[in-house]
């Protein structure tokens, strides 16, 4: 007798493809590329003007002279120039910036004229500028304002990094006020020891020069620590952040970029805005 061999009756389960869904591969894809498209069209559109300039001017230049120094790279400077038409524009240098010639220096983009330039003249309690003195007599040969910086270091005595200021800057009619430049947060004390120190800095210079002098600083680091205690001083703020595009109508200066490119000056140069025009510059100047 044959024996029968049963089959399993074998049922077909048929798999449903999913349907696409935003968060599957291919339409997540599409939706960020769409995103960014509309992103770099909205950009565009907002510099259309710096753009515009960018390419037109820049074109000749970069395909013909690429050993030349930069000019300003970022369109957003050009757009940020553009907004503040009228206002006075300088820079600010110290020996990083080599040995610069002076009789060069003029403007920005052949377009933005160079009214003023602050010059880094001492570093802590002990350290002197190595260019401070040839910078300090080119700027005044080539008939610019001028000003002098001291770079503050929070963890060195206040009242002799004061002293080595006042030794090494003497200010004339029509210079700018003297100018404390401070970045950097103390390692071995308290906020409140800096604040202490930065202001015998600041009474001392002011007693032997007979004017108050101007702080420098980051915009973060003004909000956090100066604005409030220091608010009878006038500030020079460093901001270079692609969203900001105007000077706050609280700072005196706005140094608004540090890569832009100047005759007389190999490799980059910081660009400040002086909130007024150019009269309004001398009228802040010693007297």
């Amino acid at each position: 007798m044959r024996k029968q061999t049963a089959r399993r009756k074998t049922t077909l389960v048929r798999k449903h493809k999913k349907k696409a869904t935003v968060f599957s591969g291919k339409v997540l894809r599409y939706s960020i590329g769409t995103l960014l498209v509309a992103l770099m069209t909205a950009v565009g559109y907002h510099y259309r003007d710096g753009l515009a300039y960018y390419f037109s001017f820049k074109s000749d230049k970069i395909l013909q002279e690429e050993t030349e120094a930069k000019r300003i790279s970022d369109v957003r400077n050009f757009q940020v120039l553009e907004k503040h038409e009228g206002k006075s524009v300088g820079l600010d240098v110290s020996e990083y910036q080599g040995k610069i010639r002076w009789t060069y220096v003029d403007t920005l983009e052949n377009k933005y004229p160079l009214h003023f330039v602050f010059i880094r003249a001492t570093v802590g309690k002990d350290r002197k500028d190595r260019n401070f003195e040839r910078n300090w007599l080119g700027a005044k040969e080539n008939k610019m304002i001028r000003g002098a910086y001291h770079y503050y270091r929070p963890n060195e005595n206040s009242i002799e990094q004061a002293q080595l200021f006042i030794k090494t800057v003497t200010l004339q009619k029509g210079d700018l006020p003297p100018v404390l430049d401070i970045e950097k947060l103390p390692k071995n004390q308290s906020i409140e020891n800096l604040k202490l120190g930065l202001k015998r800095w600041l009474n001392t210079v002011e007693s032997h020069y007979g004017v108050r002098p101007i702080i420098y600083t980051g915009e973060r680091y003004y909000d956090d620590f100066l604005k409030e205690e220091f608010g009878d001083y006038l500030f020079w703020i460093a901001n270079y952040n692609f969203y900001r595009e105007e000077i706050a109508k609280d700072w005196l200066f706005w140094q608004f970029t540090e890569k832009a490119s100047v005759p007389g000056i190999n490799g980059n140069v910081d660009v400040n805005i002086y909130n007024g025009d150019l009269e309004q510059l001398r009228y802040i100047t010693v007297e």
